[in-house]
């Protein structure tokens, strides 16, 4: 239940914004609890506006990869702050980030800055129809890219937790260019290449789905993606806005070896601040405007506030042992949960990945967005509710990630396990 003030906020809040927050999920309409308003973060906890802390396992939803308010960070918008908010002009801090990204990341040879992951992700399919003279663009069901027409088809994350299947206001001829098939469904795939081959211009995929909670890809999936676009024409687009820089410093297809023709950034990319980006080959890059014929523009891309954000996480990242750490950390939680979740005899099945995880309440396994979907979201939202209660802050929906950050030390996983415990006893 959430606190006094923070209950008042709420109901000034709907009063003048659509459901009282400005990103569906936040509702926690899902789990049946009043959302805590946030006052302040420190390292891996939150703090409400009535005094409540809460070891948080959300990270601003990903970004905050290095904790809350992390000193490096702070110190580097603060520094910049203090130039100026935005020019609308070059600054050297976007040649320095670019330049980071595609040393970092295997497949980025150019890319332009934008301000978020679903402006990255339209701007990358304008790019790849701009490209291959194509119109169809090919998705997985439950993968989620952001809020744009054509990617509200079959979506995950807030649509998955919600129960609605698109959205008003998508037009039909819209949604028409977009085919949805099953994750991890390479023979589905493959007809449907067979039938529209010379129509598709890309596929784009959630490399690890990270909103149907987290579901890794079978072991030919990513592969056999790369070759059945190699073998059509298409291009194959990576959304690592979750995965990127998270699963290892050049993200998921560093981890798994396979490199896209394009990959679309957001969250840790920015520190915490509005930024994401989408970059790839250069020939295919250099048909943005003004260097080509496709066009995309931004007031804000660029914004120094959110380079200067950016690059100081980017440089912690690069500390010696910051991801042996982040593994270890996920590990320990995602492994102490399960054995919890056996002691119960609850019904589970989980995927890790890196420092993010989801443990279903399913017997599984769970492949695809359809065996996700079987998953007990009633004691989904009766786990959640203890779990807050108790001062452990997890995302809202049983289609999420449990994100783990480098300031989620020994010490408060092992509390964390000790909340859960207590936790499952009351289910």
């Amino acid at each position: 239940m959430a606190g006094a003030r923070s209950q008042q906020l709420m109901q000034r809040a709907v009063k003048v914004i659509p459901g009282g927050v400005n990103s569906p999920v936040r509702a926690m309409g899902a789990v049946g609890s009043d959302p805590p308003v946030i006052a302040a973060g420190q390292g891996c906890y939150l703090i409400d506006v009535d005094g409540n802390r809460y070891i948080d396992y959300v990270g601003s939803w990903g970004p905050l990869i290095a904790g809350h308010a992390h000193p490096a960070v702070v110190d580097a918008v603060s520094a910049a702050a203090v130039k100026g908010t935005s020019f609308g002009a070059p600054t050297e801090a976007e040649v320095l980030l670019a330049e980071q990204v595609c040393s970092l990341v295997p497949s980025i040879e150019m890319l332009r800055l934008v301000s978020s992951g679903t402006e990255a992700t339209m701007s990358a399919l304008r790019l790849a129809r701009g490209y291959t003279g194509r119109e169809l663009i090919v998705k997985f069901d439950g993968c989620y890219h952001g809020h744009s027409d054509g990617l509200l088809v079959a979506a995950g994350s807030g649509l998955a937790t919600l129960g609605i299947p698109g959205s008003p206001g998508v037009p039909a001829a819209i949604a028409e260019l977009t085919l949805s098939l099953p994750y991890n469904d390479l023979d589905t795939l493959a007809k449907a290449f067979e039938t529209h081959g010379q129509r598709i211009a890309c596929v784009i995929v959630e490399p690890v789905a990270g909103n149907m909670g987290v579901v890794a890809p079978a072991q030919d999936f990513l592969p056999g993606l790369r070759r059945l676009c190699d073998q059509y024409g298409a291009l194959l687009i990576f959304d690592e806005v979750i995965t990127g820089f998270r699963v290892a410093p050049g993200g998921a297809q560093e981890r798994y070896g396979v490199n896209p023709d394009l990959t679309c950034l957001g969250k840790i990319i920015g520190g915490g601040l509005p930024l994401g980006a989408y970059g790839g080959r250069r020939d295919i890059m250099q048909r943005i405007a003004p260097a080509g014929d496709v066009y995309q523009a931004g007031t804000l891309s660029g914004n120094p506030l959110a380079t200067a954000a950016g690059l100081a996480v980017l440089r912690l990242l690069g500390e010696p042992g910051f991801y042996d750490q982040l593994e270890e950390a996920g590990d320990r939680l995602y492994q102490g949960l399960g054995s919890l979740l056996d002691q119960k005899g609850l019904p589970h099945f989980g995927h890790r990945v890196g420092a993010m995880f989801t443990w279903f309440f399913t017997q599984g396994p769970v492949s695809d967005y359809a065996t996700a979907a079987a998953s007990d979201t009633e004691l989904f939202a009766r786990w959640h509710r203890a779990m807050l209660q108790r001062g452990v802050y997890l995302a809202p929906s049983q289609f999420e990630a449990t994100m783990v950050g480098a300031a989620h030390e020994p010490a408060v996983i092992d509390q964390t396990l000790d909340i859960a415990a207590a936790a499952l006893a009351e289910l």
